[in-house]
């Protein structure tokens, strides 16, 4: 097992309801229930599931059906860190794994994420750079210009008056 579940948190229209949409069939066509108090025998998805989401305390009942995981609320607790105990069903029942599994994904996004920047401030210098250094031979080009005696626009046609050309 190996992937995470993508998961829709969605609220219900009863207080203390709240709603997981999956993108994984978890329990076929049936449907099962769980309650606290319960003892939760089997090995299956759903009843891993229901015994992660009890184990977070903030969790009285669960009902599990095709790829809707309804999740009754303790009083007084909130759906804070429910999704990501869906989302990770599958990747791995054992909790050290997912631990480093997630360990290792967190330093390859912050590997990725310095080498963006650093790729970012090495354009951004290109470019600061090139730009200064087109500044400089305009700087110069118009130094050239007045040691000649002209002014920058002398030398352009566009700009000449016509009335003073023979």
């Amino acid at each position: 097992m190996g992937q995470v579940i993508v998961v829709n948190e969605k609220p219900s229209s009863n207080p203390g309801v709240v709603r997981f949409e999956t993108n994984r069939m978890l329990t076929g066509t049936g449907h099962e229930r769980y309650r606290l108090d319960d003892e939760i025998w089997g090995e299956r998805p759903p009843d891993v599931l229901a015994r992660r989401l009890f184990e977070s305390g903030q969790v009285q009942g669960v009902h599990v059906n095709g790829n809707m995981v309804t999740v009754d609320l303790a009083k007084g607790s909130d759906s804070e860190g429910l999704k990501e105990i869906v989302e990770l069903l599958y990747l791995y029942y054992d909790e050290e794994k997912t631990a480093t599994y997630l360990a290792v994904e967190a330093e390859k996004a912050a590997k990725a994420a310095a080498e963006a920047a650093e790729a970012e401030a090495k354009a951004a210098a290109e470019a600061k750079a090139a730009a200064e250094a087109k500044a400089a031979e305009e700087a110069k080009a118009a130094e050239a210009a007045a040691g000649a005696g002209e002014t920058p626009g002398d030398s352009d046609p566009a700009s000449s008056d016509p009335s003073t050309e023979g």
